[in-house]
């Protein structure tokens, strides 16, 4: 009785398991004929944005980071040890060449001019004395009555006072000259800085800044680029120049351009960079020395080159590729070789010809034969 209770049992369990696998088997069936399904099912089209291949001519740009200086910068210094006895400029002022900036105390300079006149004024009376000894000595050496010795004493006491009179003379133009000193003029045109002394101030001869003055209309812009380019900047140099396109970063006024006017005899070893300047006219002075600016250099333009927007263009594990549009509406990638990105626009040198169509946007979703359809709009 026990043996067939358990043969019954194990009969219930093997038929339990076949009826558990036929129904897994149902399914699994099912499931790969839905999966069949599905794969015969065509896929939707993507949706993208398309953009037509274009020829244009496109700028080469070399974009470096400059920065601006004055066409001319004069730091004043006193050529005097003396006190400031007046400040007459204002802070960030326009100043014409000329107009007076600073001011020392003269009393000790017009003193000194005022001792110079007097020792020329005294040596002169004495040179006066002297020519009149010699003409009295020269008629008495006439009549017999003093010796040629006696004369030529005369002759050289006169010279030694015209001599005296001389160096005083210089004397009195090195006093006016100081006393000139201790009113400090403007050398330039320019924008005058802030201010640097106050009244009381002791100043060294060349020793304190009193004033300085930028002169900015125009303007140096100063940037250095890689020497790699050495060679087309020189051609473009003697072909006829170099122009400039200067901004400030995060400024969307217009651009201001210039001309290239100086290449640096030598290359930097530490940098691999070569410096240049350009010169802007910088009319309405919106530009600063020192600031810092977005330098657009151009080094050539490509002649009809073929064009698409920049976002068109992605980068693959084989190199930069596109996608263009068939005429049955698939996507094929294409690889191309890129020339230039110019202002979101990229030139390309080979792999597309002007007219083709290309995708922009939607390319996560692509793969090469898929369908793809015109977003609204795009």
């Amino acid at each position: 009785m026990a043996d067939s209770g358990s043969t019954r049992k194990t009969l219930f369990l093997l038929l339990l398991i076949a009826a558990i696998a036929g129904i897994a088997w149902r399914f699994w069936v099912i499931a790969e004929e839905d999966r069949a399904k599905a794969l015969d099912k065509p896929k939707p089209p993507v949706p993208v944005t398309l953009a037509q291949a274009v020829a244009r001519d496109v700028p080469v740009l070399l974009e470096v980071v400059g920065r601006a200086e004055a066409y001319e910068s004069v730091t004043l210094m006193s050529r005097l040890d003396g006190q400031v006895a007046a400040v007459d400029y204002d802070e960030g002022r326009h100043v014409a060449r000329g107009d007076v900036l600073v001011r020392l105390d003269p009393s000790d300079f017009e003193a000194r001019l005022r001792q110079a006149e007097a020792n020329l004024a005294r040596d002169q009376a004495q040179l006066a004395k002297a020519r009149a000894d010699l003409a009295r000595h020269q008629a008495l050496k006439a009549q017999g009555f003093i010796s040629e010795e006696k004369v030529e004493e005369t002759r050289a006491t006169l010279a030694a006072a015209e001599a005296t009179v001389k160096a005083d003379q210089a004397a009195v133009e090195l006093a006016r000259l100081h006393l000139s000193w201790t009113v400090v003029r403007a050398p330039i045109a320019g924008v005058v800085g802030a201010r640097l002394v106050f009244p009381g101030t002791a100043v060294k001869v060349n020793d304190t800044p009193l004033a300085v003055v930028n002169r900015v209309r125009p303007l140096f812009v100063s940037f250095a680029v890689p020497e790699r380019h050495l060679a087309r900047l020189r051609e473009r140099l003697l072909a006829g120049g170099l122009e400039v396109a200067v901004r400030v970063p995060g400024d969307d006024a217009p651009p201001q351009t210039g001309a290239v006017r100086f290449l640096d005899n030598a290359v930097d070893a530490a940098t691999g960079t070569i410096r240049m300047k350009a010169t802007l006219a910088n009319a309405d002075e919106r530009l600063t020395p020192g600031q810092h600016l977005a330098v657009s250099l151009r080094l050539d333009t490509l002649r009809e080159a073929v064009t698409v927007p920049a976002e068109a263009v992605q980068q693959g594990p084989d190199g930069t590729f596109v996608y263009v549009v068939k005429a049955d509406r698939t996507a094929e990638l294409r690889p191309v070789t890129l020339d230039v990105v110019h202002a979101g626009t990229a030139a390309l040198a080979e792999g597309l010809r002007a007219g083709e169509t290309v995708i922009t946007d939607g390319h996560s979703r692509l793969t090469p034969g898929a369908k793809v359809k015109a977003k609204e709009g795009g």
